[in-house]
């Protein structure tokens, strides 16, 4: 097989990205730690457990083993964001040291920091890119049209390089250098689909869902543009986009968990028993911290973190936001 790109991970983000990849006759690697699964994935063309709905390319193949994906020029990160950093770590030895595409979307718990961050510690020598907006796994494989962001720290040169190897008629990249908007982007809108999902639950509305992301996403920019993001990025696919999406459908794993906890589950209830990672659940802890320790103003992210931590029912929380002192809708950017 000589395949110019690899992906790692299989789940259903992981396995939407390699087929779409796939889907022109290109020949694609997809790393999964099961060995069960990269069996049924190469004998099956399906990958039942995380994304069932899709017939598998022939040109696509499974593999457990990391050394192949690591011979490649190019990999795509897929593993959860809290688990991306030990399996990068594994990268340097097998001798990679090409253009690694970040595509989980979350915050370190414990160090806060982001995916290229993250990247940048356990591959020093991979030049780091991420891929983000709004984006369906089931959509993308089905090769409905998509459009994202790739955000290239290694600028207009990477952006040369990668753009061919991940366009495809139905998956249309637009080019950004701002690494930092297109990861915050990311990790933000999850933490607000919860809360959108959580409006749901409760039968609040959808002038209540409206208002929330338009809420939600001045709190976006506030932490964007503190940590270096720019507002024209988070105003683009990776953020604004992405936040409609993921807080308007039950296709959105975080805007489910938010439905759940809004009609009256805990948060290990509306988790156990399900395949797929709800990224916004680990960020919402950390994001409030650093939130709090920068004084940068996130009541919604605030409300999130509670009702994960289950200090409050949802209707109390929501509660207390509508209790907040009024106040100027805009406010300064910087």
């Amino acid at each position: 097989m000589n395949a110019q790109v690899g992906v790692i991970g299989a789940g259903a983000w992981g396995t939407a990205l390699a087929q779409s990849l796939a889907g022109d006759g290109s020949e694609v690697l997809l790393w999964a730690r099961e060995a069960e699964l990269v069996e049924r994935i190469n004998t099956e063309r399906r990958n039942a457990t995380y994304l069932p709905s899709a017939a598998l390319a022939q040109t696509l193949r499974a593999t457990s083993d990391l050394a192949e994906l690591a011979a490649l020029p190019v990999l795509l990160a897929v593993v959860p964001a809290q688990f991306l950093g030990g399996v990068l770590a594994q990268l340097p030895a097998l001798g990679f040291a090409g253009d690694l595409v970040l595509c989980a979307k979350g915050i370190e718990a414990g160090s806060g920091r982001l995916m290229a961050e993250v990247a940048a510690g356990a591959v020093p020598d991979a030049e780091i890119a991420v891929l983000s907006g709004p984006t369906f796994a089931h959509e993308v494989a089905a090769g409905l049209p998509t459009a994202v962001t790739l955000a290239c720290a290694g600028g207009e040169a990477q952006w040369q390089r990668l753009s061919p190897v991940i366009a495809r008629p139905a998956l249309r990249p637009y080019y950004s250098d701002d690494v930092i908007g297109a990861e915050i982007g990311g990790a933000v809108k999850n933490v607000l689909a919860i809360a959108c999902g959580v409006v749901d639950g409760l039968k609040l509305g959808q002038n209540a869902r409206a208002a929330l992301i338009a809420r939600g996403y001045a709190e976006m920019l506030r932490f964007g543009l503190a940590r270096g993001a720019r507002a024209e990025t988070l105003s683009g696919l990776c953020g604004l986009g992405d936040l409609v999406l993921t807080c308007s459908s039950t296709s959105s794993r975080n805007f489910s968990l938010g439905l759940a906890l809004g009609q009256g589950l805990t948060a290990a209830e509306a988790l156990s028993g399900k395949n797929s990672v709800a990224e916004g659940a680990a960020t919402a802890p950390v994001l409030a911290e650093i939130a709090r320790r920068d004084a940068i103003e996130m009541p919604i992210a605030e409300a999130v973190c509670r009702l994960l931590e289950g200090k409050a029912p949802a209707g109390e929380v929501v509660a207390q936001i509508l209790a907040r002192p009024l106040r100027a809708e805009q406010e300064p950017l910087s």
